[in-house]
């Protein structure tokens, strides 16, 4: 049967089947859906064909195994996601730099009451983000990149991970006092090097 036959079946749809039947076909219709869209990401940040190629197969075996843990409303956004955090990883695991034309355009900027000591703003860069967004518990970077780099809502977030919103909230709070402590740890480091 070709995917074709099932292009009416909505993304949500396919995943449900998957969670009722544990039958790895549903998924594998999905994620076919979604393998240029997977490739296209790897590519703009490995900038290698063959290294793409494996990201999207090493993307595909995370998704298998993670896909059961969370609640999905948005499949594409949360396969982006993980796309894009199997990339970044990589490429910090490479010690490469994250260029600059990739943040997607992204400002990150802390909350009011998280800057008041330094000027966080003006000297957070993508990579020192992406590097301390990596020390965080899972289940704190899941929500804080959904908070503010996604501008999800607490009950989007609840919704789209199945966490409650008394641990969406305490997670983005403890994450971003985390995020803080090792920013401000690594500006510091830094000014002290360049010092």
């Amino acid at each position: 049967m070709s995917a074709n036959k099932y292009s009416e079946i909505t993304d949500n749809e396919l995943l449900q089947r998957y969670v009722q039947t544990n039958d790895n076909k549903w998924l594998g219709i999905l994620l076919q859906r979604y393998t240029m869209l997977l490739l296209g990401v790897c590519m703009k940040y490995l900038k290698d064909e063959n290294e793409a190629q494996d990201a999207v197969q090493q993307v595909f075996i995370k998704v298998i195994q993670e896909v059961h843990k969370y609640r999905i409303d948005y499949f594409k956004s949360w396969l982006y996601m993980v796309a894009k955090n199997h990339c970044l990883t990589s490429l910090r695991d490479k010690r490469r730099t994250i260029p600059e034309a990739l943040t997607d355009n992204h400002t990150f900027t802390l909350p009011d009451d998280v800057d008041n000591d330094i000027a966080l703003t003006e000297q957070v860069s993508t990579e020192m983000l992406a590097t301390a967004l990596e020390q965080l518990s899972e289940e704190q970077k899941q929500c804080v990149n959904l908070f503010y780099l996604q501008k999800r809502s607490y009950a989007e977030i609840s919704s789209a991970t199945g966490f409650t919103l008394k641990q969406v909230k305490s997670y983005i709070q403890n994450g971003k006092r985390n995020l803080k402590m090792i920013i401000e740890k690594k500006l510091t480091q830094s000014v002290s090097k360049n010092g």
